[in-house]
């Protein structure tokens, strides 16, 4: 086995417990503009979809409805008030401190737009080695991977990707990249559907231990 150099995470609801309130928020703002879904019915498909960008979830879920720009401009500005108030977890900083001083490089790639992401970075003081988030052009994926794969001179075998959702999954295993799925969304069997051969875990922590 070739031993990972590169530990990429997911950020929320893997590094950070956002996905309840942003699922809230996405339920709200569904069923406002489409009383006929339940909130109950949109916040599962917003959890379903998870791991892309709103505005493509809201192109899953409602398929070219001409409100969906409309809709997803005002996710992103309310979602604000769950991601700055949440913070980085004793268990987080734990393993990112404990991964960084082994000697490996530990980043972030998300979907969350980039300025977001630095402005939490900044606050919290958590150093990670390489923070990408969302522009346009350059997305979690192969955008990411590819990024960091050329960064740090190595081979694609030597990156490893966590995450908690079955997109993340999916993105990995398209692009050839090992990944872990935090469950937290999804269980075991979910990941397992997708692959076989995925590890899951149930605490960050437990990669230290792997």
């Amino acid at each position: 086995m070739i031993e990972k150099k590169v530990y990429l995470f997911d950020l929320d609801g893997t590094l950070i417990d956002t996905m309840d309130g942003f699922a809230d928020i996405a339920g709200r703002v569904i069923t406002d503009y489409h009383p006929e879904i339940s909130f109950i019915e949109a916040r599962r498909k917003y959890l379903e979809t998870s791991g892309v960008p709103f505005f493509r979830q809201l192109e899953i879920i409602i398929p070219g409805c001409p409100t969906n720009s409309e809709k997803a401009a005002i996710f992103e500005e309310t979602k604000k008030g769950v991601f700055f108030n949440i913070s980085f977890s004793d268990d987080v900083r734990k393993t990112i401190t404990t991964l960084r001083e082994r000697g490996y490089i530990a980043g972030i790639s998300s979907n969350n737009y980039q300025h977001l992401i630095n402005q939490l970075i900044e606050r919290e003081g958590l150093k990670f080695d390489i923070v990408l988030g969302f522009m346009e052009g350059f997305e979690k994926g192969r955008d990411h991977f590819d990024y960091v794969i050329n960064k740090y001179n190595i081979n694609k075998e030597e990156l490893i990707f966590i995450g908690d959702s079955l997109k993340d999954a999916e993105k990995a295993i398209y692009n050839g990249i090992s990944f872990i799925g935090l469950c937290n969304i999804f269980n075991p069997k979910d990941f397992l559907k997708l692959d076989r051969t995925i590890i899951t875990i149930k605490k960050i922590t437990e990669l230290l231990n792997l």
